[in-house]
């Protein structure tokens, strides 16, 4: 697999006191944003290597990884980014509807601080432009973390990221990326423009709606991309 230069550049993230969690964070980014494929088997040597981290914290970073349902460990091959099933993309979107409008509902009074959603939604708009629609999925995950970071809560925020990640792993499996992420290109500015107003009722009607029918497209577009065992 190619590629690792680019993920060696992490390593300075690590610092002097690297961790095994430290080290799931960075791969949970990388899988979000698309640098691990669905079906990746992860390389020790490889990873390691880059990271400049020992196999055992690397063992115990995939045990992590694991347990959040990013990855798979399959005896004797070794371990795989996971490809979900039509039902986790149902769950994922349930969660994100009970997470993400009982953060808006529960903002305090305006005016809110959206700077970073307005960021995400710039940058999402700038990769349309350019017809990278790849940087389109990844400035929406971007759009949905600033979202939930407004409820200033760093459980909320780090449950979210396993869900975003998770979400995109759903993301990778669909043929039609555009017709996927180009139509809430215009949701997103619909929220922050209400958030911007401090619309906070109608920012979260605006939110449901785009979640519910998110939740159709997506589940829609990833059962006809993998083929489902029977029962």
């Amino acid at each position: 697999m190619d590629g690792f230069g680019e993920l060696a550049d992490d390593r300075a993230l690590l610092g002097r006191t690297s961790t095994a969690e430290r080290v799931a964070d960075i791969l949970r980014t990388r899988i979000a944003e698309g640098f691990f494929p669905p079906g990746t088997r992860l390389s020790e040597e490889s990873i390691g290597g880059a990271l400049g981290v020992s196999r055992n914290t690397l063992r115990e970073a995939f045990r992590l990884l694991t347990h959040e349902r990013l990855l798979v460990h399959r005896l004797n091959r070794g371990v795989f980014v996971r490809v979900l099933a039509v039902e986790d993309v149902a769950d994922i979107y349930r969660t994100r509807r009970l997470v993400e409008c009982a953060v808006v509902r529960g903002l305090a009074e305006p005016p809110f601080p959206v700077d970073g959603l307005a960021a995400a939604v710039a940058e999402g708009e700038r990769a349309a432009r350019a017809e990278d629609w790849k940087g389109v999925s990844t400035a929406n995950i971007h759009f949905h973390r600033e979202l939930v970071a407004l409820a200033g809560s760093a459980r909320t925020d780090e449950l979210m990221r396993g869900v975003l990640a998770e979400l995109r792993l759903a993301f990778h499996m669909v043929d039609d990326p555009r017709g996927l992420h180009e139509p809430y290109l215009i949701r997103n500015r619909e929220i922050l423009d209400a958030l911007r107003s401090g619309d906070r009722d109608r920012a979260e009607q605006l939110l449901t709606r785009y979640l519910d029918d998110s939740r159709t497209r997506v589940a829609d577009a990833y059962a006809k991309a993998v083929d489902e065992p029977e029962g």
